[in-house]
């Protein structure tokens, strides 16, 4: 015991890799200076963001697999190189104006290690934090909430004195080292792990309580042939598909639907991370007290709501209050859904379900910004699309509700067998 690690400082690792990925976020602070640098359309250079998405889900899926069998250490090691060079790679293409390479740079290589970074820490936290398994995984992916927060004003400052080339350069060696650093400290716990001061009958009286404890104990491929699987990845796609087109055109919308000016909007969309980062911790916190099926549940009844009134809100403070719930919801998805895993898959491997799930991440990310966009373009109006985002809202709470049904068979099934040993 006396060479455990400090499961608070495993957290703290993990927001080190989480606050430094999360930089992806700031990408639209690049892309006036790329555009007036090189004469690039906006459209090309945020195609750049919406590739790293892409390989972002698809590198979670692909190397979910790679984080379990090799330790979180290895692959954190992983995900910092490739970040690392993507970053700096980027500062490369713009010294030589090359747009492909910015794609291939930043896009690929730094999406594939924005996708095995974010899968890195949360297995091994919610094994370290058996009790607390939405407060641990909310912290780390409160991280990545929060990173635009830190790194966009810092982007335009360094920017604005030292080019932007040289901006990526910095930024790819401070993130390196400090995604390197992180790395280094995670770690698996010990085999059958307890928190201190706790008994196994303590825990498994808590979860039971709750209602949380592990509905079973599957591999990755067993997972995805079951329809709770599928359910999650339908709730969680529809919750990113449409909270990502929401921040795609917060600014306009705002102007357009309740009349805000220009800096009014841009003051909502830096509130609107605080609102996401929060809503990480606290909604993945509160999941812990009243279980991961009524969390989901509130988010979509929620945003059933809020969707559907949003277009005929003309008064900016109750306009504003709709999309910060909002956002606290679409931060609060990302970081209640690695123990939602946990709870009905088990730890067995947790890192490769949840980066199988994160697929519906890089659809609902080439998904939401172009939907939204596009109705925009075909009928000026926000309107049909917040509408259609609110029927879709209604498909996410009836999963939320059939999922329930799921799960009460399986425990009914489960008590019935343990009844019989």
């Amino acid at each position: 015991m006396a060479k455990t690690k400090n499961r608070w400082l495993i957290a703290a690792a993990a927001v080190g890799i989480h606050i430094s990925i999360g930089s992806v976020y700031s990408w639209s602070v690049f892309s006036n200076p790329l555009t007036e640098k090189h004469g690039w359309s906006s459209s090309e250079v945020a195609l750049t963001f919406s590739i790293a998405i892409l390989f972002l889900g698809l590198s979670a899926a692909f190397m979910g697999h790679f984080v379990e069998k090799h330790g979180p250490k290895k692959s954190g090691i992983v995900a910092s190189v490739l970040f690392g060079i993507g970053m700096i790679g980027a500062g490369f293409a713009d010294s030589i104006g090359n747009l492909y390479l910015l794609y291939f740079f930043y896009g690929a290589l730094g999406g594939m290690g924005l996708g095995i970074g974010y899968i890195t820490p949360v297995s091994s936290l919610v094994k370290w934090f058996p009790d607390r398994r939405g407060l641990a995984t909310g912290l780390a992916i409160m991280g990545f909430g929060f990173a635009s927060l830190i790194a966009s004003p810092i982007i335009e400052a360094l920017i604005n004195a030292i080019g932007i080339s040289n901006t990526f350069f910095l930024l790819g060696a401070i993130y390196f080292v400090l995604m390197i650093l992180s790395s280094l400290y995670l770690a698996a716990p010990p085999k059958d792990f307890l928190p201190k001061g706790m008994t196994k009958e303590e825990l498994n009286e808590k979860t039971t309580d709750k209602k949380t404890g592990d509905l079973s104990q599957l591999t990755a491929n067993e997972a995805i042939k079951t329809v709770r699987f599928w359910a999650l990845w339908i709730m969680l796609f529809i919750n990113i598909t449409c909270g990502i087109a929401i921040i795609s055109v917060a600014s306009p919308m705002a102007q357009d639907i309740a009349g805000m000016t220009a800096g009014a909007a841009a003051l909502m969309v830096g509130i609107m991370g605080l609102f996401n980062g929060f809503g990480r911790i606290g909604w993945a916190s509160v999941s812990d007290y009243i279980g991961r099926p009524n969390v989901y549940t509130a988010f979509f009844a929620i945003q059933t709501v809020a969707f559907f009134i949003l277009p005929n809100i003309t008064n900016a403070i109750i306009f504003q209050i709709l999309i910060f719930v909002i956002l606290s919801c679409y931060g609060g998805g990302f970081a209640s859904i690695p123990a939602y895993i946990g709870d009905l898959f088990g730890t067995k491997q947790l890192g490769a379900i949840h980066g199988y799930i994160l697929t519906a991440w890089a659809a609902a990310g080439l998904v939401g910004p172009s939907v939204v966009t596009r109705i925009e373009e075909a009928t000026n109006s926000y309107q049909l699309t917040m509408y259609i985002f609110a029927g879709a809202f209604v498909v996410a709470l009836a999963v939320s509700l059939l999922i329930r049904l799921n799960i009460k068979k399986i425990r009914e099934t489960n008590n019935k067998t343990a009844t019989a040993s």
